[in-house]
């Protein structure tokens, strides 16, 4: 039974690091359509979040039959963490989509004439993710609480982002609209280090049993 549990644990396992390659890839590809204004693969990024909600069903199938088999408490924290973890990592492949809907449709309008580092904004939140999908792995709970902080460097690049366009709006009233799509997009980026931060708060908990999901505790 314990040979049969791990062998369930190491696929879990390896179906969270194809999941969250999926929605890095996404999140990745949704950016570099909005920025390089490419409707094709604006259309093929929010096509293919399927994939990663397919991922996200076959990985609460597979950790309900372990919960079954989970010998000990710490097996049951292993499980029920992966699959918030999976649940973070669809909600990070929603976000891709809301991107790609938006470099769908301002690809088809005239460009707005504002320089945004979202670039920058993606690598810092996905580098989040890789590491808190890294400390889970490693069950290392330091490097998960060393992730959380790191929040608060996407917050205020999203707030300059924000500041930005506010700026380009009052100069710029017709291209209000195409504006407000910029501000979605950078929003979700956002979101993306939230759910990061989310990961990493799971792994304290898989390995301290400390929820310190309401503010980090010594």
């Amino acid at each position: 039974m314990e040979n049969y549990f791990e062998a369930g644990i190491e696929n879990l396992r390896q179906q969270l690091l194809l999941m969250a390659s999926h929605a890095e890839t996404a999140v990745n590809e949704s950016v570099e359509a909005l920025t390089q204004r490419n409707y094709d693969l604006a259309v093929r990024v929010k096509s293919d979040d399927d994939v990663i909600d397919r991922f996200e069903i076959e990985i609460d199938e597979l950790a309900i039959q372990l919960l079954t088999k989970a010998p000990l408490a710490s097996n049951l924290r292993l499980v029920t963490v992966a699959m918030k973890i999976s649940q973070n990592l669809e909600r990070i492949g929603d976000e891709a989509a809301k991107i790609a809907k938006r470099a769908r449709d301002l690809s088809q309008e005239p460009a707005v004439k504002v320089s945004l580092d979202l670039p920058h904004m993606a690598s810092l939140a996905l580098s989040m993710v890789k590491d808190a999908l890294d400390s889970f792995v490693q069950r290392d709970s330091a490097a998960a609480r060393a992730i959380i902080p790191r929040d608060k460097e996407v917050d205020a690049l999203n707030r300059h982002i924000q500041e930005q366009i506010t700026q380009h709006m009052m100069t710029n009233p017709d291209a209000i609209i195409r504006c407000l799509q910029w501000i979605v997009a950078a929003k979700s980026l956002e979101r993306i280090a939230d759910h990061a931060k989310n990961i990493a708060e799971e792994v304290v908990y898989l390995c301290d049993a400390q929820d310190i999901r309401h503010g980090q505790k010594n």
